[in-house]
């Protein structure tokens, strides 16, 4: 038995597909992403949470999912569209179809649709508020969701997604010896991804993962050798707590890294301004150049804002640049030991090109 779909934008627009998936309504952003592997890894991130996520690559489902691909705890996309129905997995590693993990996790996906009209759409219009709806209803229910959507922008979703209890985590990369922990880093927790921190137990690091709320005291009471400002989803400028605790480790000159939202947010914490960017970016294969050696980095990427390099301060300086827009893609404070990127340098889904990251975090510290 075939389940209707209904995938429809705020303006009317819609796509009538079949449904996958736990059945329901629900609405987000709708945003395209250009990677060929890792769908539960984005599925997973809190970075996604309140989008719907379109695949651009056809073949979806093809192994399964498993507990040990989880980025977190659970699914946080709000929904997921793609090309093909998902077919029965084929992987030693899989303990469930993408059908399966979907149901488990209350999260509804729509297919037979055509992707790349979909996707030219979003390119050239821009990210849409838009709804998902699995199993019976209409299309007008479909866009009255989608009407009612606010939208990212305002949107403070980091400290909905952070967790309430700081907790920690000593997990290294899958088959790789990590260093021995020298290094105690406390985890400002706006969205973290597992392999965040497991890159940083594999460089040296003892980790610690608090709340997005906790103060600069209650951090300092961990003594700590270095700041992370996790990824997260949503709008840094709502962040408030996030962005004051990083202004103030940057006037105590305490070692700081930021990553995807934590960039952001050390921006901010600078005397930067973000904005909201057309379609983002949101994929694995984004070239990205080092603008202090001009090597080309292929990255992993999943933002829908960005620092504006306009109003940079001098006491900051761009270290890294988008080859797709020009966007800014990292940042390094002139006088404290701070510097952040805005792609996921842990490459989980993705190319492993910015690891090196991590050790530049260790190097600050030592």
């Amino acid at each position: 038995m075939v389940t209707p779909a209904i995938l429809a934008f705020a303006d009317g627009t819609h796509f009538i597909g079949e449904g996958f998936g736990a059945e329901g309504l629900t609405s987000g952003e709708i945003v395209f992403n250009t990677a060929m592997t890792g769908y539960q890894e984005i599925l997973s991130d809190p970075s996604y949470n309140s989008q719907i996520v379109t695949l651009t690559y056809p073949h979806v489902g093809n192994v399964g999912c498993n507990p040990e691909d989880m980025e977190s705890d659970r699914f946080h996309a709000a929904g997921l569209v793609i090309r093909q129905k998902p077919r029965t997995p084929s992987n030693f590693r899989a303990s469930a179809s993408l059908d399966e993990a979907m149901r488990e996790q209350g999260r509804g996906g729509i297919c037979n649709i055509d992707t790349r009209q979909l996707t030219r759409m979003l390119r050239d219009r821009g990210s849409q508020n838009g709804a998902l709806l699995v199993g019976e209803g209409s299309v007008e229910q479909a866009v009255a969701a989608a009407r009612d959507f606010g939208g990212l922008s305002g949107a403070n979703l980091a400290d909905a997604v952070s967790v309430q209890q700081s907790y920690g985590w000593t997990e290294g990369l899958w088959r790789l010896t990590p260093a021995p922990a020298t290094r105690h880093v406390v985890v400002y927790d706006f969205g973290v991804k597992r392999n965040i921190l497991r890159s940083l137990v594999h460089v040296g690091c003892r980790i610690t993962v608090v709340p997005s709320s906790t103060s600069v005291e209650q951090a300092l009471e961990l003594k700590p050798d270095g700041i992370m400002l996790a990824n997260g989803p949503g709008d840094p400028q709502p962040v408030a707590n996030g962005i004051a605790v990083a202004r103030e480790f940057l006037r105590r000159e305490t070692p700081m890294m930021g990553i995807c939202l934590g960039h952001q947010i050390l921006g901010l914490a600078a005397g930067a301004k973000t904005l909201k960017m057309k379609f983002g970016h949101h994929g694995a294969n984004h070239p990205v150049q080092d603008l202090r050696n001009n090597r080309v980095l292929i990255t992993s990427q999943n933002h829908g804002f960005a620092v504006d390099e306009d109003s940079l301060p001098e006491s900051v300086e761009v270290t890294h640049r988008s080859l797709f827009d020009g966007s800014v893609q990292g940042i390094a404070h002139r006088s404290a030991p701070a510097f952040s990127f805005q792609g996921h340098p842990e490459a989980s889904p993705g190319p492993h090109d910015l690891l090196p990251l991590f050790e530049q975090f260790m190097e600050l510290m030592r």
